[in-house]
């Protein structure tokens, strides 16, 4: 899921948050967001969801099957 956390970091950087600002809008804690970042863990698919709503993207984009 190396492009996953390659994309959520560079959506969150895109729109100028924070790793704990982006934590406080999917509910999560900063060291999540963290660890998505570091391909340490995944979001589950409802949270997968709720990422690409918030940053008005597909999962598919999220995830690397399309550009």
């Amino acid at each position: 899921m190396i492009m996953f956390s390659a994309r959520i970091k560079e959506l969150r950087l895109d729109k100028q948050l924070s790793q704990a600002d982006l934590a406080k809008a999917m509910s999560v804690n900063q060291r999540t967001i963290s660890n998505w970042e570091k391909s340490v863990r995944q979001p589950d698919f409802e949270t997968l969801a709720m990422l690409a709503e918030f940053f008005q993207v597909s999962t598919d984009y999220l995830l690397g099957l399309e550009d």
